[in-house]
């Protein structure tokens, strides 16, 4: 088999031959159909991108959460009430709050869950409880090294909303939410669509 016929199989089973395009270095695959399966995707499936979009498509598939997170973190001592920690939600307009101890270590979350489960139907007074008396721990937490698919996956299947970012040392980084994830999904797919659309207007099928 010659170089050529080589090159025509490996494109056939989804292995694009070298693109003879010096400004395309990466081929992003632009999945149209999600259902399980394998089969033969034939090289018009894949879209060419320019070396500045490769850039950000690695950058974004190889991010860390913490990049997500709002810029404040709404944080809270373990000294702190009930009341002071719906404050602080309340002034941030965030739906959750870190509680950290003296070294700045997660120590708990707070949460509009626990202000509606254990305030609002424990009948407790926010201003006499002590916010570590109510809020969630053992906590589940992301580090440096979380990606948003991973983060996004224990979100869902834990039923979590916010997801306290840590360091090596558990100090609190940062606090994600399940908005951070969903709007960082939607940017990803809007790339995705523009990339698409761009192979097609250029020199796409019947282009």
């Amino acid at each position: 088999m010659n170089a050529q016929s080589r090159d025509d199989v490996r494109g056939q089973f989804g292995h694009p031959p070298p693109p003879t395009d010096p400004t395309c270095r990466l081929f992003v695959t632009i999945p149209l159909d999600s259902r399980p399966g394998r089969g033969i995707m034939p090289q018009s499936c894949l879209v060419r991108v320019g070396p500045g979009q490769a850039a950000d498509v690695q950058r974004r598939h190889s991010m860390s959460v913490l990049e997500l997170c709002d810029p404040e973190v709404a944080k809270v001592s373990l000294e702190a009430s009930a009341a002071d920690a719906i404050r602080m939600m309340l002034d941030r307009h965030v739906g959750a709050v870190g509680v950290i101890d003296s070294a700045g270590r997660v120590a708990g979350i707070f949460t509009e869950r626990d202000v509606l489960r254990k305030l609002a139907l424990g009948r407790h007074d926010p201003e006499s409880t002590p916010v570590r008396d109510v809020m969630t721990t053992p906590v589940e937490m992301a580090t440096l090294a979380t990606g948003p698919g991973a983060a996004l996956t224990t979100m869902i299947d834990r039923h979590f909303r916010h997801l306290p970012v840590v360091d090596s040392n558990g100090k609190l980084l940062g606090m994600l939410s399940i908005r951070n994830l969903l709007q960082f999904r939607i940017d990803d797919l809007s790339q995705q669509l523009d990339s698409l659309e761009q192979y097609v207007s250029n020199d796409g099928p019947g282009g």
